[in-house]
C-alpha cells in the first residue's frame, strides 16, 4: 500500500527536523552572534527562523492571511541555545500535530500567502507545507556554513563531511 501525501510529508518533516537539530546542537553557543557580513542575520536569528516558520505555518494553514492577518512583531530569539532548541522542539510538535490531525482532503484546499514579492495568492496546503520544509532546509544549509565559520564541527547532513566522514 502506498503512503498518503500526508504520511510522506510527515516522515520527511521528522527526518529533516532531526538533521536540523544535529546542526543546531553542534553550533557553538558562544558564537550565536556571528554575522558573516553586516547585511547577514546572526546565527541566532537564522536558527530562530526554524521556530518562527512553524508558527507561520500554522497561521497560513488556518488561512489567517485571507482574514487580514496583521502579523505583528515576532518574538525575539532566546539568548541560550538550549532555550532555542526547546522552542524549536515545541514548535515542531505543534505544527506536526496540526498536519497530522487534519483530514487528507484538507491538504488539497487552498490558503493565502505570498506567491511573489508583495503579491498575495492561493497555494494548496500541501504545497505550502513542502515550501516551509524546503525553506527550513535552505536555512539549515546557511547555518551549516556559519557553523564551519564558527569553528564548529559540521555533522553529516546528506552525506559525509570533513568532520563526520563515513569511511
Amino acid at each position: 500500500m502506498s503512503k498518503s501525501p500526508k504520511q510522506t510529508f510527515l516522515e520527511n518533516y521528522d527526518k529533516e527536523h532531526e538533521t536540523t537539530l544535529r546542526v543546531l546542537r553542534a553550533y557553538p553557543e558562544d558564537q550565536l552572534d556571528l554575522k558573516p557580513s553586516p547585511k547577514s542575520n546572526s546565527a541566532r536569528d537564522v536558527a530562530w527562523i526554524f521556530v518562527l516558520e512553524r508558527y507561520l505555518g500554522i497561521k497560513v494553514w488556518n488561512d489567517e492571511f485571507s482574514k487580514g492577518f496583521a502579523g505583528g512583531k515576532p518574538p525575539s530569539a532566546p539568548e541560550k541555545k538550549e532555550e532555542l532548541i526547546a522552542a524549536l522542539e515545541k514548535a515542531h510538535g505543534e505544527f506536526r500535530a496540526v498536519i497530522e490531525s487534519a483530514p487528507d482532503e484538507a491538504l488539497h484546499e487552498n490558503v493565502h500567502f505570498f506567491t511573489a514579492p508583495k503579491t498575495m495568492g492561493e497555494i494548496s496546503r500541501l504545497d505550502w507545507i513542502w515550501f516551509l520544509l524546503h525553506d527550513q532546509i535552505h536555512h539549515r544549509g546557511q547555518l551549516s556554513v556559519y557553523l564551519r565559520m564558527a569553528g564548529g564541527k559540521v555533522p553529516s547532513i546528506y552525506g559525509p563531511t570533513a568532520d563526520e566522514p563515513w569511511v
